[in-house]
């Protein structure tokens, strides 16, 4: 585990690779250590670390120094976002692929948060801290949809509990390959992050101590040539959890480039059309106003990018 100062010290296991051994030994990711070697700040048996690709014998003692984190404080942007709803306590929002949620390492602005903080003139819940103001959910980059922020923390706390007993209705629209059989179903499985790289998750054992609880209905409502549309209906709100059930059925959503790969017959559309995300849509989002009591719900079209995918791969017969 990563102590909260910046030195990381320990024992090498048992693998050939310095950037793999360190990666298990620590929570960073393999990428990261890359970039520390790179750095010049991963030392082996006392000597500076020089390539991720050097062999390391079991048990070298290493040490990590890392650089101090930079300030996380997101600035006002002014950064066109769709508005759905907004009253005093909170906004709803349609957010386009590509745009991430809140600053994190390697997007330091240009999120929705710098967008919502020029929007809303700095109105927005302090629950999620400076680096993620009203921040009561995520969706993925590349994922498009519906997302609820919070401008007061009494909104904040209201929607959170309504996210942690599952009582939001929130339905998502994907573009898988093959066609599910059962054409509608539920997958429950456990989601936690996976054994081989740390950036992905992944199904687990349904007794594993790991992870958590995790619920998608899904249903066909097209059945196209060599894919599907999808609906997806989440009982829970895992990572990636529409994304990983789908694959772990072997319907793996078309352009995720983490979980599944384009199937061959699929691959010129998806390339005449420079698709270049997973066709992953939050389309609909319904849930109680935490200060009024009124029941809201919202929907959102496909955008077009998806649209275009589904009308070139054409009706199934089959």
């Amino acid at each position: 585990m990563v102590p909260k100062n910046d030195l990381i010290t320990g024992i090498t296991p048992n693998t050939t690779r310095l950037d793999k051994a360190l990666a298990a030994a620590t929570d960073l990711s393999r990428e990261r250590i890359k970039a520390l070697i790179a750095e010049g700040k991963v030392e082996i048996d006392g000597t500076p670390a020089t390539s991720p690709s050097a062999k390391v014998a079991e048990g070298a003692a290493f040490a990590i120094h890392l650089p101090p984190p930079a300030d996380p404080q997101a600035s006002p942007q002014d950064i066109p976002i769709d508005v759905v709803f907004e009253d005093e306590h909170l906004i709803v929002v349609d957010k386009p692929a590509g745009m991430v949620v809140h600053p994190a390492a390697g997007n330091p602005d240009g999120t929705l948060v710098n967008a919502l903080l020029h929007h809303c003139q700095g109105q927005l819940s302090g629950i999620g801290g400076v680096a993620r103001p009203g921040i009561v959910h995520r969706i993925d980059k590349d994922t498009s949809g519906l997302l609820v922020v919070a401008k007061s923390d009494a909104a904040h706390e209201g929607l959170a509990r309504q996210f942690a007993d599952h009582s939001l209705e929130r339905a998502y629209l994907a573009v898988c390959g093959g066609h599910p059989n059962p054409p509608a179903g539920t997958v429950d499985a456990r989601l936690g992050r996976s054994d081989r790289d740390r950036k992905k998750m992944a199904v687990l054992q349904a007794d594993s101590s790991r992870g958590k609880h995790a619920v998608t209905h899904y249903k066909t409502l097209e059945r196209l040539d060599h894919g599907a549309l999808v609906e997806c209906r989440l009982e829970t709100g895992r990572t990636h959890q529409v994304r990983v059930h789908l694959a772990s059925i072997g319907h793996a959503l078309i352009g995720d480039p983490v979980y599944g790969r384009t199937p061959s017959a699929l691959k010129p559309i998806v390339g005449a059309l420079d698709f270049r995300r997973q066709a992953l849509h939050a389309a609909r989002l319904g849930f109680i106003h935490p200060l009024t009591g009124n029941a809201l719900s919202f929907a959102s079209e496909l955008p077009c990018d998806m649209r275009e995918l589904i009308d070139e791969m054409g009706h199934s017969n089959r």
